[in-house]
């Protein structure tokens, strides 16, 4: 069930500092699911500018600018956040040179960058449309921005898209693919204490795995970038009871693969690796090519000055290359301090990310 709405929240001040802003866009709670609030403090900010065409679709927002320009660019972000815990962390509070609380890195101070961005490039180099959007915490199915490419895709066009999420302050161009399969040995079940009757399917798992440990993982170059490519167990299922031998076992096992295949190439290599036993695809989702070589990319990486390396995870950038958009990952904050109770980040890299987008953009 959705979160109940919250209270009417405090207006955003478009003009107040990046740090201001992160804190009061943070301090605005804005679980998956409950981003009421939170969508229309963004959505009352973002429409007395006289540059942007504001629309609202659920408790996604979607700015645009529409010059004429050769390009358009997208910076998205989600506004949601997963839940609070026992440890206090909200209202938000700063520490020295860190601020502390939920979305200080995940990501509510790449959405504090886009506002500001908003408000202030009012004649940019490149048609900018800048998307605030729900619930990427939870299931896809609820996802903003899957939603809104599926029914308005004419809202998210662009030449190139910037995800904020936390890099460290880093690029991470496009994103690897994910994908989960099912690897089954069979046998014949039997009395445990006549195993000689059946056939042990467990024990024949030991092979599923002997191909895991001896597999050598590639690496491959896409758009510059070296991307690793790994094939790991993440399960192992199997037996029937305590004095049975299995006729049935299953290694589920995760591929994570380059951006230069897709789901059915990415299944026949793991079915290659396995030939000879059953495999069953669970779930995948294909990876995002990170585009460096056009034009708007090569601005991008230019005008930042910072280093540029691939994303070895899964981001909503594969939403957008699946619309046919390159898309690479900037933003503040350390991802691996991501939902934790001590999520914080440097104010400096609000400030950073903020310069380095207005020295791109103008």
């Amino acid at each position: 069930m959705p979160l109940p709405d919250l209270a009417p929240a405090p207006a955003l001040d478009l003009t107040a500092d990046v740090t201001t802003l992160t804190a009061a866009v943070c301090d605005i709670e804005s679980v998956s699911r409950g981003e009421a609030a939170l969508a229309d403090a963004v959505e009352a900010a973002l429409a007395p500018l006289a540059h942007l065409e504001v629309v609202r679709d659920g408790n996604t927002v979607v700015a645009r600018t529409d010059l004429g320009r050769a390009e358009r660019v997208v910076l998205a972000g989600h506004i949601d956040t997963v839940p609070l815990t026992a440890v206090p962390n909200l209202p938000t509070r700063r520490e020295g040179d860190e601020l502390w609380g939920r979305g200080t890195v995940d990501m509510k101070g790449g959405v504090a960058v886009m506002l500001r961005i908003a408000a202030q490039v009012t004649e940019p180099a490149r048609d900018l449309t800048f998307l605030f959007y729900e619930c990427e915490e939870i299931d896809g199915e609820f996802n903003g921005l899957a939603r809104v490419g599926a029914t308005r895709p004419e809202l998210l066009q662009g030449d190139f898209a910037v995800l904020l999420e936390p890099t460290d302050g880093a690029v991470e161009g496009g994103c690897k693919g994910t994908m989960r399969v099912d690897v089954t040995t069979t046998g014949v079940a039997s009395h445990s204490a006549r195993p000689w009757k059946g056939h042990n399917a467990i024990h024949d798992a030991a092979v599923v795995l002997s191909r895991l440990a001896a597999y050598e993982a590639r690496t491959v170059t896409v758009d510059g970038l070296d991307y690793h490519e790994a094939l790991q167990a993440v399960g192992i299922s199997g037996g029937i009871a305590g004095n049975v031998v299995p006729d049935r076992c299953t290694v589920t096992v995760n591929y994570r693969y380059a951006p230069d295949k897709d789901t059915a190439a990415a299944l026949a290599h793991v079915q290659e690796v396995f030939d000879g036993f059953e495999t069953t695809l669970g779930d995948a989702a294909d990876g995002a090519r990170p585009g460096l070589h056009l034009p708007a990319a090569k601005a991008f990486v230019d005008a930042l000055g910072v280093s540029v390396g691939p994303k070895e995870g899964w981001t909503d950038v594969a939403r957008f290359s699946a619309l046919g958009i390159p898309a690479v990952n900037y933003g503040p904050g350390d991802p691996n301090l991501a939902h934790m109770d001590d999520e914080r980040c440097p104010v400096q890299q609000y400030v950073d990310a903020e310069a380095a987008l207005l020295r791109w953009l103008r």
